[in-house]
Parts: structure tokens; sequence; C-alpha cells
């Protein structure tokens, strides 16, 4: 059990590390579909003998080493607005499509305090700002960085609606992106955390940790575009195309993530 957790929080750690190491075509992906996708790759390998390379860490960061001339084919990207900057400077073949909508949830350990409930989400968050300014401890709050992680962002804009971001800056901790965000989250130090709703949703993580979701109101729609780099290959266009499937669809949407066609409230 102790081997488990640490084996997945080792791969939640891993910002933009290679999760295959073999070669294939080489997919840039946000680190929010690190579980979700390795399914769909599998499936995807498995139908057509066609191997892929995935490098997973923020949204940001690919979009400047794509930018720099960085080796990728393909890239999922968590905020399409990195998709559509790189189409401007000329780095894509077109402007992809949206493949997902992202969900955002308040992640915690069991035993970190009672789990918030739906009307209240950041409950939690509340209660370690009071704790810490009555002087009672100074329990972490988690959440991707804002600056080049789009989940970050939708984290900030949902602590803002609550009144909440400035009083919580003594305790935020930052990470690289979402899978670090999920990991600090569930530390020792931490109350708990806002991350990605499909990091969540793996099966090793979803039996030790509680969470709830966070209205998708509270912060601007997470539309997560991918797109096809200048020069890519016959496998990365195939993937392109099997992640438009029915199939690949379905793992995405048992991971949490909104169809593209579905409403936003």
């Amino acid at each position: 059990m102790l081997l488990k957790r640490l084996l997945l929080l080792a791969m939640l750690a891993m910002p933009a590390a290679l999760a295959q190491a073999s070669g294939g075509a080489i997919v840039a992906a946000a680190s929010s579909l690190q579980f979700a996708l390795a399914e769909v790759a599998e499936r995807f390998t498995s139908e057509t003998g066609q191997r892929l390379r995935f490098n997973y860490g923020s949204s940001g960061n690919f979009r400047r080493q794509i930018a720099q001339g960085g080796p990728f084919e393909l890239f999922l990207s968590a905020d399409e607005q990195q998709v559509l900057a790189l189409h401007d400077a000329g780095h894509t073949e077109d402007d992809g499509v949206i493949y997902a909508r992202g969900r955002l949830a308040w992640l915690q350990r069991p035993g970190r305090g009672d789990l918030p409930e739906l009307e209240d989400p950041l409950a939690g968050a509340r209660q370690a700002i009071a704790a810490y300014q009555a002087g009672e401890g100074r329990a972490r709050l988690a959440l991707a960085n804002p600056q080049h992680a789009p989940y970050g962002v939708a984290a900030r804009q949902a602590l803002e609606q609550a009144g909440l971001w400035a009083p919580s800056e003594p305790l935020r901790i930052l990470g690289e992106n979402v899978s670090q965000a999920a990991q600090f989250a569930l530390s020792a130090d931490a109350r708990g955390g806002l991350v990605a709703y499909s990091l969540v949703l793996a099966p090793a993580l979803v039996e030790r940790s509680e969470h709830v979701l966070i209205p998708e109101r509270w912060h601007a729609p997470l539309n997560q575009r991918m797109v096809l780099i200048r020069g890519a290959g016959e496998t990365a266009r195939a993937f392109y195309a099997y992640l438009q499937r029915p199939e690949a669809r379905a793992i995405l949407a048992d991971y949490g993530f909104a169809l593209p066609d579905s409403e936003v409230p």
C-alpha cells in the first residue's frame, strides 16, 4: 500500500518528464491528462501498433518550448489560448480543436478536517486562513502556478470570487503544474488544494483522498485545445484523429472531463 502511494506521488511530481521512454511520436500534454491519456494511448497502441512518447507539464511552459523549436508533434493544452498563440505565431498546422473541458476540484487527505460541502467547497481554505490568522498553525493551500498553469489560473479565480485570494497568500504553495499541486495538496503540512478533477479521479488517488467539485461558474471555462505542430508525422496525425473518436472521448469523460459540445454553465 505504501509503495503504491509513493509510486503515485512520484508520477504526480514529474514536471514535464517523459512517461514513455521508447520511440514514437512525441506529444506535449497538460499534466491534467496524465492518467486519462495513458488509458487512451494504451488502447490506441493496441489497435494500431503505433507508439507515442508523452511529456507532461504546464501548458504555458510547453507553449514556450514549442515556440523555441521543441521536438513535439502534437500539443494537448489545458488552455486553448496557448494553442491559439502558437497558431498566430505560425508554429501549428491550424488552430486545432477543443477536445475537452476541464473541471476544478478541492482535494485533501482523509483526516485533514471535515470535507467541504458542495455548497461551500472552499470551506477548508477558509478554515485554514482563519486558523493562521488566529495563530493556530500554518496549514498550506496548494495550487498550480497561475503564471503558466491553466488550472492555477482557475484556482486563483475561484479563490478570488470567494474573497480568499489575498488572505491565502501566506499559506499558498505553488506547483510547477497541476500534478505537482496535487502532490502538495496531499502532503502532511497541507489542508488541501485546488487541482484538476481528472487527477482526483485516478484510481490510485481516489482511494487515498477526499474531494469536492468546484462550480464551473466560479472560474473561466477550462477549454482544452489540441493541435498538430508543423511537420508532425503520421503517428501524431493518427492519434490526433483518434482523440476525436467516441472511444477516446468516453475515457476522457470517465476522468471527469466535459465533452467539447457539452453546455457550459
